[in-house]
């Protein structure tokens, strides 16, 4: 295709931006030489910079639209709905760049593999794939269509225009790409030497953590696709769910995804070098969040939020134009270094997934006990103790008698805090579901209709024109209000 100055000028600057991972080992900056960096070099360096370019995101942008804070800037109005086209470019950019390095792991590890004295890069080819489909996964749910099969293809195929992939296509290849991980998993090919080991932030080398961890983001992916027949997923689900010698799952808090920050750079937090009136100063924890949680008498409000008097008090979303109200309990500064908010997939999410699999009868497991395990270790996660009595307090306790629109509520809302900090995961499920039930202020936009997606980058509607257009055309719009295609709620 023809290689325009512009797109040349984006190749470079994206390619360049790995160069400012000052404090891990250079990755990918040559578009001229195929790549040579080792995968447990690239491996430590990506996934910290995803996850630390999704924490700045969910303050940003999902934490506001979704109502677990609220600004006090007049001028912000993403609690109102309205969401600037400026705000897509860096999510976009981000996950790209770490898809790049992903893609380049699997390959050099398919490559070492070879070698009959390195089978364990085997177990990195895995571990490449489903770092792919996380990444892909929040592309995908957050803008639909998006380039797939054609993307990060200009180094090597000098594709500078990439096609967009139907949301559906993509799902179907990230489930393929989890199946192959499982497989390469069940080698049980341990990394070596230790060194290799140091090197993997998520699990120290155990491949069977990687393992359980691939299958509950499979889980994950199949129930966000479950509304649609045509995904098979409810089948998977049960088939996966049925069989945990072949497909199986996290067991315990500790094996939850979690990148530990420390306060030794780099491996800290996005906020660590954040002034606190950078991380806190600026909003307020809403009355939805704040009132939730003191209804529930939750022990978590000790680790988030700040109180006024001896008491945690909310400001409402959606406010009026003109209308700024006093900022009342904010986020503990505290926070800002806290290693728990390096979540990606959390053992406390797993157990309500596999509840709402049994509440919609997906598998033969016991809702009402899923539910009531994800409960219990969404607070002991943060290393707290269950009150005497949770469960049965009201809007925790499981009602036998309430319907499964009831049930379904409750797990979702229980969801939605375990998703505290987790890049764009509540307002994704609020999509699908419907659930938490949140106020609509009288300041809202958007046809006061929680935007169901973000519009492509303006730089890919000006340099990837045709593509675009026919991905919008398929679409129906590049606006916030389209729908993508897991979305029938």
């Amino acid at each position: 295709m023809k290689r325009s100055l512009f797109s040349i000028a984006i190749i470079f600057t994206l390619l360049s931006m790995s160069a400012c991972n000052k404090d891990f080992e250079e990755t990918n900056t040559n578009p001229n030489t195929v790549p040579v960096t080792r995968p447990e070099s690239l491996l430590e360096s990506a996934i910290y910079r995803m996850v630390q370019a999704n924490q700045t995101r969910a303050l940003r942008l999902t934490h506001e639209l979704m109502q677990v804070h609220v600004t006090t800037v007049n001028s912000d109005e993403i609690h109102r709905y309205i969401i600037r086209p400026s705000e897509s470019d860096y999510m976009w950019n981000a996950w790209y760049l770490q898809i790049t390095n992903f893609r380049d792991m699997y390959n050099s590890a398919k490559e070492l593999a070879l070698v009959p004295s390195q089978s364990y890069y085997y177990s990195y080819m895995g571990i490449a794939r489903v770092m792919e489909a996380w990444s892909f996964s929040l592309l995908t749910d957050t803008y639909g269509d998006v380039p797939f099969s054609e993307a990060t293809l200009g180094r090597s195929d000098n594709i500078y225009q990439p096609k967009f992939d139907r949301q559906q296509d993509i799902y179907d290849s990230l489930f393929k790409n989890l199946e192959e991980a499982n497989t390469l998993f069940a080698r049980n090919d341990t990394l070596i030497p230790d060194a290799a080991k140091q090197r993997d932030p998520l699990y120290g080398g155990s491949i069977s953590k990687w393992r359980k961890f691939s299958n509950a983001l499979y889980l994950r992916l199949l129930l966000r696709a479950s509304g649609r027949p045509e995904s098979n997923a409810a089948a998977k689900i049960q088939q996966i769910i049925a069989t945990p010698a072949t497909y199986p799952l996290m067991a315990s808090n500790e094996e939850s995804a979690v990148i530990r920050f420390t306060t030794t750079p780099p491996f800290v937090s996005a906020f660590n070098t954040y002034r606190d009136f950078d991380f806190n100063g600026d909003n307020g924890l809403s009355q939805f969040f704040i009132n939730t949680l003191n209804l529930w008498e939750d022990p978590r409000r000790t680790k988030w939020a700040s109180t006024v008097g001896s008491n945690y008090e909310g400001v409402p979303s959606g406010y009026m134009p003109g209308q700024v109200p006093e900022r009342l309990s904010f986020y503990l500064a505290t926070l800002k270094n806290e290693p728990r908010l390096g979540n990606i997939l959390s053992y406390p999410e797993l157990q309500f997934i596999l509840a709402e699999a049994a509440l919609k009868g997906y598998s033969t497991g016991n809702a009402k006990t899923l539910y009531e395990n994800g409960v219990n270790n969404a607070i002991t996660f943060w290393a707290l103790t269950v009150p005497t009595g949770h469960l049965a307090k009201p809007g925790v306790a499981w009602v036998d008698t309430e319907t499964d629109a009831q049930k379904l509520e409750k797990i979702i809302t229980q969801k939605y805090f375990t998703f505290f900090f987790t890049d764009f995961q509540s307002w994704f499920e609020y999509r699908r579901t419907g659930y938490p039930d949140l106020p609509i202020g009288p300041g809202v936009q958007n046809n006061r209709i929680l935007p169901t997606r973000l519009v492509y980058p303006t730089i890919v509607q000006s340099l990837n024109r045709v593509n675009y257009n026919e991905a919008v055309s398929r679409m129906g719009g590049d606006n916030m209000l389209i729908k993508v295609w897991w979305d029938v709620n």
